[in-house]
């Protein structure tokens, strides 16, 4: 877990928000990821390369909230190079999720 979440801004957003509340964003995130990982198969799938990006694009955003650096920085990688990677980077990337998705529960219960 020592890289997948960073630590210090997941602190910052339980001092700013509530733990209580963090809690619930990190629920919401665990219910919605599962649908844009999927969105980002079907749209590559399809080959539908501005759905991909937006796919990408709000698991970005949503990982830079909590502190998932990493599983972030694929996700912008995704969007920045669109279907490039093909089905393999979205392998890597949702074996990732699985990870912090580990993490962020861990973490949010802890608080």
């Amino acid at each position: 877990m020592a890289d997948t979440i960073d630590k210090n801004i997941f602190a910052e957003l339980q001092d700013a928000a509530g733990a209580e509340f963090v809690t619930e964003l990190v629920d919401t995130f665990l219910e919605e990821a599962p649908v844009m990982l999927a969105e980002l198969r079907s749209a590559l799938e399809a080959q539908q390369a501005d759905r991909f990006r937006r796919a990408a694009h709000s698991l970005k955003s949503n990982c830079q909230t909590f502190g998932a650096t990493q599983l972030g920085a694929m996700a912008r990688d995704l969007e920045a190079n669109g279907m490039l990677g093909g089905a393999a980077a979205l392998d890597q990337l949702e074996a990732h999720y699985k990870t912090v998705s580990t993490a962020l529960q861990e973490l949010s219960r802890a608080g």
